[in-house]
């Protein structure tokens, strides 16, 4: 199967049909999606799955994201922005993974600092991006608890893994009117968005249930102690 062939072309335009279907609306998180080749991020065996609606194995007992959860994550994320192209200055990402989701950020973002506790998985995402000539993320392999630079202010968090509860000191992080997107939870999990109003005030709301791989703290070099 081609990467450039017919095939691949039209099942990702049947992708965005069903993410249609499942009430993804913002054009922009939909255009993202239908450029961003989501095979590149798997190995070959499982490309003729790749654009199925499911998350899939990318090793290490991790997985990368069903494209609704990425695309309804992203959506909330960038909700109340109204332009097209880039709407934030930076975005943190936390459990980069394979780097597809750090690649939808990239398109509404002039920077994005994306950690990832596995270093095998740092180093593919830094090729997969390479390849797609990306060149706005900044991959960092790192403690998503703490091993990001505690003097910045970032426009949006986005988490792509769970903890029992949101981790507060990632409010601090927020500039004022920014959101925080994580799943929240163990066995039932819901996604939450926290908005950082001023120092002193957020707004919490929960949306869907989720299912994610646990965020984790303290950093694998090899992924075998996942």
């Amino acid at each position: 199967m081609s990467s450039s062939g017919f095939t691949f072309r039209r099942v990702r335009e049947e992708l965005i049909e069903t993410l249609l279907d499942l009430g993804i609306k913002d054009f922009r998180v939909l255009d993202a999606i239908s450029q961003v080749p989501r095979h590149i991020f798997l190995d070959e065996a499982l490309w003729s799955r790749a654009y199925e609606n499911r998350s899939l194995t990318i090793g290490y007992k991790q997985t990368i994201s069903q494209p609704y959860i990425v695309a309804r994550m992203t959506e909330l994320l960038i909700a109340h922005t109204n332009s097209r192209g880039k709407v934030f200055e930076n975005i943190l990402e936390l459990g980069s993974g394979c780097g597809y989701q750090s690649a939808i950020l990239s398109f509404f973002s002039e920077k994005v600092d994306a950690i990832e506790r596995i270093k095998p998985l740092v180093q593919k995402s830094r090729e997969n991006l390479s390849n797609l000539k990306i060149n706005n993320i900044l991959f960092k392999h790192g403690d998503g608890y703490q091993d990001w630079d505690k003097e910045k202010k970032y426009d949006g968090i986005l988490c792509a893994a769970a903890p029992r509860q949101y981790p507060q000191d990632l409010i601090s992080l927020l500039k004022n009117d920014a959101k925080l997107v994580i799943p929240v939870g163990s066995s039932d999990q819901k996604l939450n968005v926290i908005t950082k109003i001023s120092d002193n005030e957020i707004e919490e709301h929960e949306y869907d249930d989720v299912a994610f791989v646990p965020m984790l703290a303290g950093k694998s070099d090899d992924g075998n102690d996942v």
